[in-house]
């Protein structure tokens, strides 16, 4: 804990704690949009001196901003083909056409495919499909986006490559695969099943579409959706590969954001052969409006505000006060780890969270026993950070990438909407997993 340093009496400290309530607090009343908030508050930290503009840049992860732009080109691209409208009917004539089969079918995809990829990438390929199957069914579009949003994050929890935070902890605390798989799975799909028992009792039972909807659903031809063959063997082939090269880019020494902006590239070039300079011009600008920068701005401004509240030692000092409370008792640290992680997570981003956490964790081994002792302690941040992220739509990316999706189309998500109904939902997600702590591991 040495290399922590902080001091609660600081101008630095105050003022990035400040800034951080400020911030949250007006973009929770929604009367400024989000993106000038975060922007605002990050700037007023630099013009004072909490952090410098290089210090500011270097908080700005640009591996998400790379990842999510590189996404959205790639979705904007392989909509005009007609992937999505094609994905879309053959989804909903799977599940008959029963609003409820399709909100349970799309929330277990997403899950699945969180698992093993980003799941901002997860959330940038099935939202599109989403709104499509929605606006032919004539349903409300918000409960899909909601249930996907927390299948995401869900899902993403089960894995050492599902999230952020799991990679970091896998690293640092030298966790396989496999021990992620064997120690996270089995909580992940008991709180999933729960989730998709809400999501029907408050939702899935009350969807209706007409008859008629759905015997249009059935009597479409997917194969009419399809606009260009040719894009679409492209885009599909494309995707593909990029999904695939996310699985391997520790093996391929790439990063997301890399991987996302060449998919991206090659999506525009594909389209963009052969045609002339002016049709080039008018369709990359298409494809760069579909950008969602709303969201790519508030997640600028957010890393600043966020990278001044790690700097000035606020998350250490939070950290510290939370490991100390806890003692010598590691089911105490365990339970105290869960919760603390959850409730901050929800509030802060994660990512720095957890890095504070890690090296204040690391030094509790030697009073509990070694690597072995610690390690429910270590499943315990896992689950509080991947899983705290549900409990509010600034706690995770997906979220806010979703939100901006659907506001995009004029479908309401804001911060209270979501957070009214999620915050309670990801407390009851934490006590099962506290409660499979106490079972599994004391």
């Amino acid at each position: 804990m040495e290399n922590l340093r902080y001091d609660p009496q600081s101008f630095a400290f105050l003022g990035a704690a400040t800034a951080l309530v400020v911030v949250y607090g007006l973009v929770a009343t929604e009367l400024v949009n989000r993106a000038v908030i975060a922007v605002l508050g990050a700037a007023v930290l630099i013009a004072l001196g909490v952090l410098t503009q290089q210090q500011a840049i270097a908080a700005v992860d640009f591996n998400t901003i790379g990842l999510l732009v590189g996404m959205m080109i790639m979705v904007a691209v392989a909509r005009k083909s007609g992937l999505f409208r094609y994905v879309a009917v053959k989804a909903a004539q799977a599940a008959r056409g029963s609003p409820s089969g399709i909100l349970f079918s799309l929330a277990l995809v997403t899950a699945i495919l969180s698992a093993f990829l980003n799941n901002v990438t997860t959330i940038l390929l099935v939202v599109p499909v989403t709104l499509l199957v929605c606006g032919q069914l004539k349903v409300p579009v918000y409960p899909f986006l909601f249930a996907e949003v927390f299948a995401s994050n869900i899902g993403g929890t089960a894995t050492l490559i599902g999230d952020p935070p799991n990679i970091m902890i896998g690293s640092a605390a030298h966790l396989s695969f496999d021990a992620f798989l064997t120690n996270l799975a089995p909580i992940v799909l008991a709180i999933l099943v729960a989730q998709f028992a809400v999501n029907h009792l408050i939702w899935g039972r009350r969807l209706r579409a007409s008859a008629e909807d759905r015997a249009d659903i059935m009597a479409l031809k997917a194969g009419e959706a399809i606009e260009d063959r040719r894009l679409l063997r492209w885009s599909v082939g494309i995707l593909a590969l990029t999904i695939l090269a996310f699985a391997f880019e520790d093996q391929l020494r790439l990063q997301a954001a890399t991987i996302a902006m060449f998919g991206g590239a090659l999506m525009l070039l594909i389209e963009n052969v052969p045609l002339t300079h002016s049709e080039h011009a008018r369709n990359v600008t298409s494809a760069l409006n579909e950008i969602e920068w709303i969201t790519i701005f508030f997640f600028l401004g957010l890393f600043i505000v966020v990278g001044a509240v790690e700097h000035a030692g606020v998350l250490a000092w939070l950290a510290q006060h939370l490991l100390e409370f806890t003692g010598r008792d590691t089911r105490l640290a365990a339970s105290g780890t869960l919760w603390a992680s959850a409730v901050l997570s929800a509030i802060v981003d994660n990512i720095p969270f957890v890095a504070t956490m890690i090296p204040l964790i690391k030094t509790l081994a030697p009073h509990f026993g070694g690597e072995a002792a610690i390690q429910p302690v270590w499943w315990s941040l896992a689950l509080g950070a991947c899983l705290g992220g549900n409990g509010t739509l600034v706690g995770a990316s997906p979220n806010l990438v979703a939100a901006g999706l659907a506001e995009r189309v004029g479908v309401e998500f804001s911060f209270w909407k979501f957070t009214a109904l999620a915050f309670p939902l990801m407390l009851a997600s934490i006590a099962l997993c506290q409660l499979y702590i106490w079972l599994r591991y004391f």
